[in-house]
C-alpha cells in the first residue's frame, strides 16, 4: 500500500514535465508567420499581429479553436488539443 501512494505522488509530481510547452510549440509552428513575439503582419497573406486587443479579448478556448480549426486565411494547424491550449495560453501572455 505504501508503494502505491509513493508511486501516485511521484506520478503526480511528474505530470507537469509532460505538459505541452506553448512557447516552444509557438516557436516551431507559428513564429514563421506571426513572428517570435506575435507582432508580425503580412496583409497579403491575411496574417495579423497576435498582440492586439482583438486577439487578446478572445478566450483561450476560442484561440485554441482557431488554432485547430483555422479561421479566415489561417489554416488549421496539426497540433493536439492540449498543444493548442498551451499555444493559446502563450498567445494570451504576449505583450
Amino acid at each position: 500500500m505504501k508503494r502505491f501512494f509513493a508511486l501516485a505522488i511521484v506520478a503526480t509530481m511528474a505530470l507537469p514535465l509532460f505538459a505541452a510547452d506553448g512557447a516552444a510549440i509557438f516557436k516551431a509552428k507559428c513564429a514563421g508567420c506571426h513572428g517570435a513575439d506575435g507582432s508580425k503582419a503580412i496583409p497579403a497573406m491575411g496574417v495579423k499581429p497576435l498582440n492586439t486587443p482583438d486577439v487578446k479579448g478572445k478566450s483561450e478556448a476560442a484561440l485554441a479553436t482557431v488554432i485547430t480549426k483555422g479561421q479566415g486565411k489561417m489554416k488549421a494547424q496539426a497540433v493536439s488539443d492540449d498543444e493548442a491550449k498551451a499555444v493559446a495560453g502563450f498567445v494570451k501572455a504576449l505583450k
